[in-house]
């Protein structure tokens, strides 16, 4: 319902979030002294000062006009596309995430998931992921799937690691968080668009807190971690260098106090240093397996059914054929494969997807395959 300005409750609350340097803890400070956000926009400048003894910006009349307006033509943008916008006042929001001083104080979501179920983790970690790295994400989310039947996992739908821990829920049916820095108009990266749209087909969430008007600058992809740090009960490091973005959200779960695991590497390898070191320091507990996960975290789990073990799982002619070449000339790619074997690319696509699915070979970064 507008209100004689033609505002609605939800345009002074998008426009009030993006307030400059808002999060909860502020919202709730100054909302304590102002009281609601539509009094926020309807006071004039000098009594909202004098109540506030606040000097920034945000209190400008200017200021303030500007943001309602860009709040007008969000509101228009969501509504369109059907996005959902959860603010910190709303049940719904995450209680995970009020628990972070800098929580946004909104955010925006495309897609169903439980953000409140008992087993939610983040796995994380360098943009240029080994086969080792890939592997391993597969591996845990694979055998968590089976012990914890309501498990979530989060991450940033980053080049990498990012992208393996999706592909990997996806792959054995668990619900994912993609955490975006930039707004819902568009998917970064442009790459991943396809994994997107299977994250929310699929059980999963989009979830950002920036704008479809927000500029994208680097500084976003650092405050991007503070959700995927803060919606988890803890953070899983895969692989990461010296420095990076994977050791920066370690960081922010631990001021969560949130749990931290990393996986170790081999002495000396680039993208192990910044695992090696968590461990080393004792910044996070070492992780090899599921069971490592569910023992530090105390989490009760299912008995993982037996499975019979298949050496030699039945292969149809065609995809004999694909397996015989990559295992004769090692990691190859999909170019190559496609040449060597004298088919066109898209009907090569269909063979290996069964082939992944059926454990007989493993997807590497920049379209090279590999025997698993």
């Amino acid at each position: 319902m507008a209100d004689t300005n033609g505002y609605t409750q939800l345009t002074y609350r998008i426009a009030f979030a993006n307030l400059q340097g808002m999060g909860v803890d502020v919202a709730r400070k100054l909302l304590d002294v102002v009281g609601s956000e539509k009094q926020f926009f309807d006071m004039k400048e000098k009594d909202l000062r004098a109540l506030t003894h606040g000097r920034s910006k945000i209190y400008g009349d200017d200021y303030r006009q500007e943001c309602l307006q860009r709040a007008v033509k969000e509101e228009a943008f969501v509504r369109e596309h059907g996005i959902n916008v959860t603010y910190f006042a709303d049940e719904g929001y995450p209680h995970r995430l009020l628990e972070a001083p800098d929580a946004p104080a909104l955010f925006y979501s495309l897609g169903k998931c439980d953000l409140e179920g008992k087993h939610i983790i983040s796995v994380v970690g360098t943009r240029h992921a080994t086969q080792y790295g890939i592997r391993f994400c597969d591996t845990l989310i694979g055998e968590l799937a089976q012990r914890l039947p309501d498990l979530v996992v989060v991450s940033g739908l980053a080049y990498g690691i990012d992208i393996a821990a999706h592909r990997a829920a996806l792959k054995h049916g668990v619900s994912t968080v993609a955490v975006l820095p930039r707004g819902l108009n568009r998917i970064y990266p442009a790459m991943h668009r396809s994994d997107a749209i299977a994250i929310v087909k699929h059980g999963g969430m989009l979830v950002t807190d920036y704008t479809s008007q927000d500029v994208v600058q680097k500084s976003n992809f650092l405050a991007r971690n503070r959700i995927v740090a803060a919606l988890s009960d803890c953070t899983v490091v895969v692989e990461s260098a010296g420095s990076g973005g994977a050791l920066v959200t370690a960081s922010l779960a631990m001021s969560y106090n949130r749990d931290v695991m990393a996986v170790p590497g081999r002495c000396g390898d680039e993208f192990s240093m910044g695992c090696n070191k968590l461990i080393a320091t004792n910044k996070a507990a070492l992780i090899t397996c599921a069971d490592d996960l569910l023992s530090t975290m105390r989490w009760e789990a299912l008995n993982p059914e037996p499975q019979q073990l298949n050496l030699f799982p039945d292969l149809t002619q065609e995809e004999q054929a694909v397996v015989d070449v990559i295992r004769d000339q090692g990691e190859i790619h999909l170019n190559t494969l496609a040449e060597v074997l004298h088919l066109p690319v898209y009907k090569l696509m269909s063979t290996l997807v069964e082939l992944d699915c059926k454990k007989v070979i493993t997807t590497l970064p920049g379209c090279r395959y590999a025997i698993l």
